[in-house]
């Protein structure tokens, strides 16, 4: 093989593609002829295409099917049917041990006293989470073949020693669509003009996967197929060193952790950064003998747990980050000159192994790292439990206990009811987690509440905190004695009809999925009302929204709607009550206090100018969550669209213009409900479609601030994504379903509302001292208490509806979900 160009950045790529072959990244030695190069299998040199995602599955299967040192599983797949494949690489002798080997490395964190100085150290390396960033990726080819392949003694002691888990793509279906792009606009004489077509995705690029989730934010709340997976295989193997393949800015280098020391979360022990310095010698000294530039401790952040290179510092291990200045297809100018994608997966492929090297040096010293965390955890833990639940809504509190038991922890069942704190934890309802636990790092990280920092700068999120996330009541310190056996898997309960009934059936709005089989019982064509008061009916208390199902003038008689209603609510997980009267305590269920619920037909407006993210969500929730339709509309089709066939649209955070105004204020004065979230309010009063007084806080007065932190000044201004406290008018629509007077609301914005002067207006306000977790500026905590993340007003027939922040954030905001489908089903009343 010929011998690979060194400084590839300053040479054209019009001579680099027909030179390049993988000698350009593997080091010379002896190959084993019979293990398949890439080219051979994709028909192409390493990054002289991207990569397909079928085509890097085919090539690892061929990998794993030629070698005995390759083992390879399938986890599940995408949304979009992709395997979730897993390499096993280690030597061969290791592979007929493999099970021996990962139960032992596993006892060695249960016990201090396992001697782990022989052990391999365990090594799992992801690649790709965002799918546009493809240099991870396409890095594996040549590191699956070089692993494979070399017969060099160093590679043969690395696997005697080593376990390493190759996760080829986190993110398949992102990495497939972005290869789409970045292929079908690429030209046989490659252009690197950053103007160029290829280097400008389109909507909603390849970043996210198929409901355009963030999945590199998802592995603490674990709410996706590919998190799921990882996740699983985390827990298996509880890996020593877990490493995070990313790309970042074209005009960048190369970066490797540690990040910002001042933006280290409190609950990583300070042992691991300073692990994480010790394996950075190895990545600068590696980087140097190809002459590759790099940083280091200078951006990112090791703070929010969601991410690949954070959630392994909670979990006794340590999560290394590389970002790659991306070429963003396959050549572009920068500042450094012309970067080629050959030269980015160069840079990925070499970090890959300066950490796999950093791992065989540091062996002994970082298992030993692993059982002192274990064993610290179980020593400083108190003999007491936390107590999670929510007495009317049993699926809420299922899916947080689920993601609990996803990260191994222990839960229990509460042996039977109880009150603290003015919250009532009812057994099937609540669980308890005793803290004198294996994992009770990570459940404190989970629960965590800090509103004080060292640093005001966060690359994510500053607040997670679970409790409120998904909306359940809590509590700390409850006596172990409260907590019943031990619950191996939980389960959600399925619904149930309790009797056949020729008047009527009740179902309260309390439950999480109530949304779900509403919309079941409305597609159906049956009719359906909700209740504006609470009332008792045979002994049982009824809350404000309790949907009323009458058994006259429907479209099935009463035996067959009986039937129907015993399917949705055990496919909902609801119970709904068939009642022998009509007359109740309170509101009669012939009552105009009961409104008829319109079928809702909606739609929400996708494409240039809309956050891919949130509208993501949203799709998701609408499609995985409740089995509901919702028509996305591209802003590139909007003004063909007849939208009088819909009685919802939502609109996201977006920043669209004008040119469509007109259409969508004719659609909401004839009856439509519009519901616009974030920078969407500020366009919606705008165009004169809602009265809304804006609040603004000034700047944080710092004295002395260098031209060098000018920047930190004004970054330090934003609400990157804190937890604030509201209270709300429980009588009002868009609060039905809700028990308590207060509600939690995340939030990543300053937009500010100033509350009407009349309270029945201000259904959902912020409290005089509203922050509950996170980061927020002195300035904008002035500014906050009292103003209001909701308005509706009328406009000619329709209602216009704005949310200050995201009502489903990260899919894990199961507390605020049903905000958004209040406004579905009950917005023309509001």
């Amino acid at each position: 093989m010929k011998k690979a160009l060194l400084l590839l950045i300053f040479i054209s790529y019009s001579v680099l593609a027909q030179d390049i072959d993988l000698s350009y990244y593997v080091p010379q030695g002896t190959y084993n002829s019979k293990i398949p190069t890439p080219k051979s299998v994709i028909d192409h040199e390493v990054g002289e295409w991207h990569i397909t995602h079928d085509k890097l599955i085919a090539y690892m299967k061929v990998l794993a099917a030629s070698s005995n040192r390759i083992s390879i599983e399938n986890r599940g797949k995408t949304f979009e049917g992709r395997p979730l494949l897993l390499l096993t690489i280690t030597s061969p002798e290791n592979h007929e041990n493999i099970e021996k080997i990962k139960e032992k490395h596993r006892k060695a964190t249960n016990d201090i006293s396992v001697n782990v100085t022989k052990d391999p150290i365990v090594v799992y390396q992801g690649f790709s989470i965002h799918g546009n960033e493809a240099s991870g990726s396409n890095a594996v080819l040549a590191l699956g073949y070089y692993l494979a392949a070399s017969e060099t003694a160093g590679v043969q002691e690395l696997l005697k020693n080593t376990v390493i888990l190759l996760d080829p793509s986190l993110n398949p279906d992102g990495l497939q669509r972005f290869a789409y792009w970045a292929n079908t606009n690429k030209s046989k004489n490659i252009n690197p003009d950053p103007n160029d077509r290829e280097y400008a995705e389109i909507w909603p690029r390849g970043r996210t996967n198929h409901y355009q989730f963030d999945m590199n934010r998802d592995w603490l709340p674990v709410q996706l197929p590919e998190s799921k997976a990882r996740i699983q295989t985390f827990h298996d193997w509880l890996p020593n060193i877990l490493t995070d393949h990313h790309e970042m800015g074209s005009n960048s280098t190369f970066f490797f952790q540690p990040g910002i020391p001042s933006r280290t979360n409190p609950l990583t022990p300070q042992m691991n950064q300073d692990l994480t310095k010790e394996i950075a010698n190895y990545h600068a000294k590696a980087l140097d003998k190809i002459g590759s530039l790099y940083y280091s401790e200078e951006s990112f952040d090791d703070f929010y747990y969601g991410k690949g290179s954070t959630f392994p510092d909670i979990n006794g291990s340590i999560g290394i980050l590389f970002e790659q200045g991306s070429s963003r297809g396959h050549a572009q100018e920068t500042e450094n000159g012309i970067l080629t994608f050959p030269f980015t997966i160069r840079n990925q492929f070499t970090a890959a192994l300066s950490t796999l090297e950093a791992a065989h040096k540091m062996r002994v010293k970082i298992l030993k790292y692993q059982q002192d965390f274990y064993e610290t955890s179980r020593n400083t833990a108190l003999k007491k439990a936390i107590v999670f639940g929510d007495e009317k809504d049993a699926a809420k509190t299922f899916h947080l206990a689920e993601v609990l038991q996803r990260h191994r922890i222990k839960i229990h069942e509460v042996k039977s009811d109880f009150n603290q704190n003015g919250k009532t934890f009812k057994k099937g309802y609540s669980y308890i987690v005793p803290m004198n636990q294996k994992n009770h790092r990570l459940v404190k990280a989970m629960f965590d509440v800090r509103t004080s920092f060292k640093d005001s700068l966060f690359y994510d999120v500053s607040a997670w905190t679970f409790n409120h996330a998904f909306g359940v009541d809590f509590a700390e310190n409850i006596s172990l004695s409260r907590a019943g056996k031990e619950v191996a898997e939980v389960t959600l309960k399925k619904g149930n009809v309790t009797a056949k009934s020729g008047v009527g059936y009740l179902m309260s709005w309390n439950e999480y999925y109530t949304p779900k089989a509403l919309n079941t019982i409305l597609q159906k064509g049956l009719r359906a009302k909700f209740s504006m008061k609470n009332f008792e009916n045979g002994g049982n208390t009824y809350e404000y929204g309790t949907i009323f199902i009458p058994v006259q003038n429907q479209k099935l008689n009463d035996v067959a709607l009986y039937q129907f209603l015993q399917q949705v609510a055990s496919k909902s997980h609801v119970d709904i009550t068939g009642v022998s009267t009509g007359l109740n305590n309170g509101i009669d269920l012939g009552s105009r206090n009961f409104r008829a619920i319109t079928t809702p037909k909606v739609a929400m407006i996708v494409g240039d100018g809309v956050t891919g993210n949130d509208s993501g969500e949203i799709w998701h929730l609408f499609d995985q969550r409740f089995d509901m339709h919702v028509t996305r509309i591209d802003t590139r089709y909007l003004s063909s669209v007849d939208l009088s066939k819909y009685t919802h649209i939502i609109i996201p955070n977006s920043s669209l213009q004008n040119k469509e105004i007109e259409k969508i204020k004719s659609w909401v004065q004839n009856g439509g409900v519009v519901i616009g979230y974030k920078n969407t309010a500020r366009w919606l009063a705008s165009n004169n479609m809602i009265t809304l007084q804006f609040d603004s806080a000034k700047i944080d007065t710092i004295k002395n601030v260098s031209f060098e932190n000018k920047a930190l000044q004004s970054g330090a201004q934003y609400i990157g994504g804190a937890i604030f406290e509201a209270k709300i008018d429980r009588s009002h629509p868009i609060n039905f379903g809700y028990k308590n007077n207060k509600i939690a609301l995340f939030r990543n914005s300053t937009l500010f509302l100033k509350p009407d002067k009349y309270s029945y207006n201000n259904p959902i306000q912020y409290t005089s001292n509203p922050l509950l977790s996170g980061y927020i500026s002195k300035e904008n905590a002035k500014v906050i208490p009292n103003t209001v993340p909701f308005k509706v007003q009328r406009f000619g027939k329709g209602n216009v509806i704005v949310f200050t922040d995201n009502t489903n954030f990260r899919a894990f905001w199961f507390g605020t979900n049903k905000l958004l489908m209040n406004t579905i089903f009950f917005g023309d009343m509001m």
